[in-house]
C-alpha cells in the first residue's frame, strides 16, 4: 500500500523534486502505519488483484450511479415544480440478496446518494427506504445497482 500511496502523492503533486519524493516517502510510511494501527486494515497484494479484476464492474457502477443521480435530480424538480405537487411519503422495506456486507453498504448509500430516497436502516439483508413517492419506491429491490453489485460479489469470489 505504501507503493499506491506514494504513486498518488507523486500524481497528485504533479511535478518530481527531491523535497516532494522524501515528503512523499515521509508520508506514505505514516499513513501505512495509521492505517494499520488505527483503522486495523492490512491490505495485501491479494486484496489489490482482487480490486483490480472487479475495477471493470466499479467504473461501471460509478457511471450507473452517475446516471441515477441524474435521473433522479430531473424526476424529483419534476415533481417540485408541478403546479400540484403530489409526495406521497413512503416506508419501504425490502430484503437484498447481496451476501457481503460491504455490498450491502454500498447498496445503501447509492440509495442515499439518489434524490428522493434515503436508506433510514440497514439490518443484516433488510433495507428500510424513505422515498419521495411510491414511484420512486417501487424499483428499489431488484434495482440495477443490486444486479451490479451482485456481478462484482460473484467476480470477487470466482
Amino acid at each position: 500500500m505504501i507503493l499506491i500511496y506514494f504513486s498518488l502523492w507523486i500524481i497528485f503533486n504533479g511535478r518530481v523534486t527531491f523535497e516532494i519524493l522524501a515528503a512523499g516517502i515521509l508520508i506514505s510510511l505514516l499513513l501505512d502505519a495509521f492505517v494499520k494501527k488505527f483503522l486495523k486494515i492490512n491490505f495485501t497484494w491479494t486484496d489489490l488483484i482482487k480490486f483490480l479484476k472487479i475495477l471493470p464492474e466499479v467504473l461501471i457502477y460509478v457511471i450507473v450511479l452517475l446516471i441515477e443521480i441524474v435521473k433522479a435530480n430531473l424526476a424529483i424538480t419534476k415533481l417540485v415544480l408541478a403546479p400540484k405537487i403530489s409526495v406521497e411519503p413512503c416506508l419501504v422495506k425490502f430484503k437484498s440478496k447481496l451476501k457481503t456486507h460491504a455490498a450491502r453498504v454500498a447498496l445503501a448509500n447509492s440509495i442515499t446518494l439518489t434524490p428522493g430516497t434515503i436508506t433510514v436502516e440497514l439490518k443484516d439483508n433488510e433495507f428500510l427506504v424513505h422515498a419521495l413517492n411510491r414511484d420512486i419506491a417501487e424499483g428499489l429491490q431488484g434495482s440495477l445497482f443490486e444486479r451490479l453489485l451482485k456481478r462484482m460479489e460473484r467476480r470477487i469470489n470466482a
